[in-house]
Order: structure tokens, then sequence, then C-alpha cells
């Protein structure tokens, strides 16, 4: 699964004094700025029930911590959810229920099929499986638009952080197999240096970005992509089905990996040269594919879990075309395999296949299986009762009617508009996880005060919150590529402003185009 992408994960990333002490500072600020936002919030919000005032001071709190990250951000989560069973917004068994929503146990399974996909190094066998296809490393032009769409495609299934560190060393290694031939052609002299070699850069950004815009793709790509589709069920009782999430954003994604893709081309000079005479390069790949030996039990149980788990998530979106809507196929299928059922039924599938039966070992291990994100599941669930609450206490109908009085915005796609921008500019500084969490239920408010569908805000803020591509801070997958030194962060600026700005449109555009051709109910 992927996000900034829950900001938990350490990156390992190399930050600036400057980016030190900018992190410091934001850290004092939200000390200062947590508990003065309630006391403002509260005193503000006095035409509100008292759970609606109260609940608004906690979301300001929790807001300007998460923005901060004072706080780990689960442990913030919990604050949260306790200050509102303190407080007296709900009681303890209804803020709690959220953090056992079905859809929390969609991220349990696939976080632990992520992680046996890891473990048994199956990732890491499609990745170099995908580039060794002749043609892909014929040029660097080929090698950046095989790097980037196999990293995509993988952060569609696994956390864009875990991907980005499994692609960085197939990466250096390529790179360091291409700039010894450069040396030999006498095209480049010493060490390997971005400044002096712009494609090496290119490769770095790509991976980056490739793996945070591969999350969209699928509904256990990214933490908000999950956060939406339940505050969405929850506000409208529209089910958003696996396979319905995908019709919308695969293409989108398509979109998005194309114009990455020119951009990185186009600000990067000589990653279009015709071929780069890739025998070493081949050499390297096949040196890599050989250490990972023959394929293993371990892997072929994996992929066949994989391939089970999405062909039952997609299942009811089938069932759904003409010829089958409306079947006892249908009707049994959405009653019996929900989205969360596959994924346990996934988890314990990894738990069950044996590796070696004389041994008692198995796909998946319980020490393997409880370093899965755990703090991202807790943060989701913190999330949805904050999100839930706000709708119960009539606290985001107040704030929609408030900003719509303000704003004047008032017709859905302007709305959406809104949204998509207010994520991308909040998840420059926070997690993708936060941002969607913080915003999704203000537009549906927004929306349903207005009078509008709330889907298609709600789905811009989810698809928005994704991007933040301007800082190392912005996400893990930026701040593991800017530390290996080969990212100038001039050069990350600029592609990342460039991207955020043609993302906004993207998602804008796409969501106009595709939207209206999808049934939703």
């Amino acid at each position: 699964m992927a996000d900034r992408d829950d900001g938990l994960i350490d990156p390992g990333g190399v930050i600036s004094p400057i980016e030190e002490k900018f992190e410091h500072v934001r850290k004092l600020a939200g000390i200062v700025l947590a508990p003065i936002a309630f006391a403002l919030t509260y005193w503000l919000c006095d035409g509100l029930t008292p759970e609606g005032r109260s609940l608004s001071g906690i979301l300001a709190t929790v807001g300007v911590l998460w923005l901060t990250e004072v706080l780990p951000l689960p442990a913030t989560a919990l604050l949260g959810a306790l200050l509102c069973i303190v407080l007296g917004v709900a009681d303890a068994k209804k803020v709690f229920a959220y953090f056992g929503d079905p859809i929390v146990f969609v991220f349990v399974g696939s976080f632990m099929l992520a992680k046996a996909m890891s473990v048994h190094a199956l990732d890491r066998r499609i990745a170099l499986g995908f580039l060794a296809v002749r043609g892909v490393a014929g040029s660097p032009a080929g090698i950046l638009f095989g790097m980037g769409a196999v990293t995509a495609f993988l952060s569609m299934w696994v956390s864009n952080t875990a991907t980005t560190a499994m692609m960085l060393p197939i990466a250096l290694g390529m790179l360091g197999a291409l700039h010894r031939l450069r040396v030999g052609q006498n095209l480049a002299v010493g060490e390997m240096n971005a400044r002096a070699w712009p494609f090496a850069t290119a490769m770095m950004l790509m991976i980056a970005y490739g793996a945070s815009i591969g999350g969209i793709g699928t509904p256990v790509g990214s933490p908000p992509n999950l956060i939406g589709i339940a505050q969405i069920e929850r506000a409208t009782g529209v089910h958003v089905s696996f396979a319905t999430w995908m019709l919308l954003c695969v293409p989108l994604l398509t979109v998005m990996f194309g114009v990455l893709f020119v951009i990185l081309l186009t600000l990067h000079p000589g990653t279009t040269q015709k071929t780069v005479g890739g025998e070493e390069l081949a050499q390297y790949l096949d040196e890599e594919r050989r250490k990972l030996g023959r394929w293993t039990a371990g892997q072929r149980n994996t992929l066949l879990v994989f391939l089970l788990a999405v062909s039952l998530w997609v299942l009811p979106g089938v069932l759904a075309l003409p010829g089958f809507a409306g079947s006892s196929a249908e009707t049994l299928v959405k009653a019996r395999l929900p989205e969360s059922a596959v994924a346990i039924l996934a988890a314990v599938l990894l738990f069950v296949l044996p590796i070696k039966l004389s041994e008692a070992r198995f796909t998946l291990s319980w020490a393997d299986a409880v370093r899965i994100d755990w703090g991202t599941i807790i943060l989701f669930g913190g999330g949805l009762a904050m999100g839930g609450l706000m709708m119960e206490t009539g606290v985001a109908k107040a704030l929609g009617d408030a900003v719509t009085a303000r704003s004047g915005v008032s017709s859905v796609w302007a709305i959406t508009a809104l949204s998509i921008g207010l994520a991308i500019v909040i998840s420059e500084a926070a997690s993708n996880t936060a941002s969607a969490q913080m915003i999704i239920p203000v537009v549906i408010g927004i929306a349903h005060s207005a009078g509008v569908d709330p889907m298609p805000p709600a789905l811009g803020a989810v698809l928005g919150a994704s991007y933040g591509f301007m800082l190392p801070v912005s996400t893990p997958p930026n701040a593991i590529v800017y530390g290996s030194g080969l990212v100038p962060i001039g050069r990350m600026i600029r592609a990342g402003i460039l991207f955020d700005l043609l993302g906004f449109f993207i998602i804008l555009g796409g969501l106009r185009l595709i939207y209206p051709l999808i049934t939703w109910r």
C-alpha cells in the first residue's frame, strides 16, 4: 500500500541542516499552536451543539498535530479518539467501533500480502523480469520508462515506501553499469555526478514519483483510497467496488505516468539519446536475476494468493456487468466475499500454505506478519472516527455551509477543484493519509451544503492527497531518493511544482470525463 506514505516509516534519507531546522521549528510550532487551536475553535463554534463544539476543537488540535508531526501520527489519532470520549462527543463503544470497521481489515490483509511479497523477494523478481525484457534497456529513455512502469505497477499493491526502497538499489546498479560504459566511451570521468549527468536525477525522480502515483490504481494501493471509499459509503451509502475504482483510476494513472515520463525527459537533457550499448547493463540484470535463483515455494505460494485475491476483489465488478447484474451469483459474491473478507482470506492462506511441511514452515510467519505497518491501521481507524463523528454531530455540515457561503463555490466541479487543490497543497507538508482524513469529510460537507453530488469532490481529495512532489520531506519516496545524493534539491522542486500543477488538471479533467460514464449505484 502506498502513501506519504503514512509518515510512519523512517526513509533513511539524508536531510540538510536547513531542513532539519525547519522540522525542529515545525514541531515547536505544533506544541504552541495545538492548545491555541482548540481554544479558539471551541470559542468560535458557539452556534453548534456542545458535542459539535468539542469535536471542532479536537479536530483543530488533531489537524495541527498531524501537520506539524509533534507526535507520531498514530499517537495523534489515538489522542483524538480519547479526547472524543473524555469530552463527551461520543461514548467509548461508538468511538472505538470505527477502529473495527470492515475496511480496516482490507488494510490488514493487503499489508500481510505485501509483506509476503517482500519476504520472498517476489516483488524483486517481478521487477527484474520486466526490466530484462528486450528493448526496455536499449536506451536511457527506455530504461527510464521501464523503471517507472514497474515501480508504478508494484506500488499498486505494495507500500510506495517499500516499493521505492526495493527499486532504489536496482536503479543504482543500472546507473552504475551505464556510468562505467560512459567512462569507457570517454563520455564521463570520475565518480557518477548528477549535475554532469542529469539522467541519474531523472531515474531517481521516476522511482519516487512513479511509486506515489502508482498507489492510486487500486483501492489497496494507498491508505487515502480506502479512507475515501469508507467516507463515501458512510456519507452517501454508495459502495465503490474494487473493479469500479480501477475502472476510474487506472486510466488516470496511465495519463499521469505518461505526463511524468514526458516531464522528466524534457527537464533532463541527454535522456533521449538512441542507444547505450547495453551489454554491461544486460549483464548486471542477468547477475541480479541469478542471485534470486529458481522460483521458491514461498514465491509460488505468494503469487498464487496474490492472483486469487485480485481475482476475487475484481469479481463483484465483473458480475455487475450486463448479463450478470442482479443475478443470484452477484448477490452471493457481494454478501459472502466483500473486499475485507477476501483480504483476510489471503492473509490466512499465507499462514496455511506450506513452504516445507516437515519443518512446519509456512509462507508467512507471525514474526514477519507483526512487522506490517500497524501504525497506519491505527491512524486510519482514528481518521474514520473523526470523519464519522463530523457527520453525526453536524460539524461537517456547518463547516460546509460556512465555506459555501463565504467562498461562493457551489457547483460540483468547482468544489472538486477546491478539494483537489487543498489536498495537493496540504500533502506537500503532511502525510497523505492525514491530508485525506482532514479534507474528505470537509468537502463532503461542502457538497451537501451546496446540494451537489459529494462523490467527485471526495474522489478529487483522495487523488490529490497522493500528490506532493516538491520536497524531500513531502513523501518517504522523495526522501529515499534524495538520500542517494543524485537529486539536487532545485531539480526536485522544479519537477515537483510542474507535476503538481499538471496533476491538478489531470485529476480534474479525468474525473469530469470518466466519472459520468461509470454506474455508481
